[in-house]
């Protein structure tokens, strides 16, 4: 266990201080393309604190984050021994990246000082048949997670001084998403990666849309009425000529990311999570 908290402490490094290569080529590829001046001196500006990040080894952001993990244990190994080892490292972490104090207690109001709280950080683990203990981090900014919104649909939604009904369709779900993109207005730093799930519960939707952003982003949905869909409400999004940091310009997001759930008859939920241009993620292989 001592070892396997040594190995989340630099998987705590890596996540905090690296961008995702594939989430990096998509930021270069949005400034390749931006014609917006003030947007694209934006971008570079990113793209030059991704660097600096990366060859100082500090935190790309301030906001370090809320630590969301994603376990998969193998059979007959303890998930609590895991949890355990996974809030040692976050104590440590915090004091040696550093990783800025963000567990607020919300009855007291008082910082605990070392990232960990109740149910902070927030541990999923699954078990698996594999002898291979994964271990997925990502690091949630609080500005972005603010944008995130729940639909229930049918819905009526209001864009400016008009309303439009979204249905319980795919159609109703493109609305939805840009309804919320809208209400954004630029807020929580684009270019954002997007979550999308649709379910029949409130809970399973929002676990399933923010597990999107640990999708890569060239990867395509292996259903094809899925993977039609992303692609078409990305160019949706990038039509709205927010732009990154609502500067205007081609690019508002550079992936969309959608999960389907079975529903129950009665009911339609769509949830939407939203990562910042920094989607800090990565993996421990154990």
């Amino acid at each position: 266990m001592l070892k396997l908290r040594d190995g989340i402490i630099e998987l705590y490094k890596k996540v905090a201080t690296s961008i995702p290569s594939d989430v990096e080529e998509a930021l270069k590829t949005a400034y390749s393309n931006e014609t917006e001046p003030l947007a694209k001196e934006s971008l570079n500006v990113i793209l030059q604190n991704i660097k600096i990040a990366r060859t100082t080894s500090r935190p790309i952001c301030q906001d370090t984050g809320f630590p969301v993990f994603y376990v998969k244990v193998p059979k007959g190994l303890s998930h609590q021994l895991i949890r355990d080892a996974i809030m040692d490292a976050t104590r440590i972490a915090t004091n040696k990246i550093p990783l800025r104090p963000n567990a607020v207690d919300v009855i007291t109001e008082k910082n605990t000082g070392d990232n960990v709280g109740d149910h902070f950080p927030f541990v999923y683990t699954e078990e698996t048949e594999e002898q291979t203990l994964i271990v997925d981090l990502m690091l949630k900014g609080g500005g972005c997670e603010n944008l995130g919104q729940t639909y229930k649909l049918p819905a009526v939604l209001t864009f400016g001084d008009k309303e439009a009904i979204a249905e319980r369709d795919f159609n109703g779900v493109r609305k939805c998403i840009l309804d919320a993109v809208f209400r954004a207005q630029g807020r929580g730093c684009p270019p954002y990666t997007i979550g999308i799930a649709i379910g029949g519960a409130k809970d399973q939707v929002a676990l399933l849309s923010k597990r999107q952003l640990m999708r890569r982003i060239p990867d395509i949905h292996p259903d094809a009425a899925i993977a039609e869909l992303e692609n078409k409400i990305l160019n949706d999004i990038n039509s709205l000529s927010i732009g990154t940091a609502g500067l205007g310009g081609r690019t508002t997001a550079i992936g969309i990311k959608i999960a389907t759930a079975h529903r129950h008859p009665a009911s339609y939920f769509v949830d939407i999570s939203f990562s910042c241009w920094a989607n800090r993620r990565g993996r421990l292989i154990w």
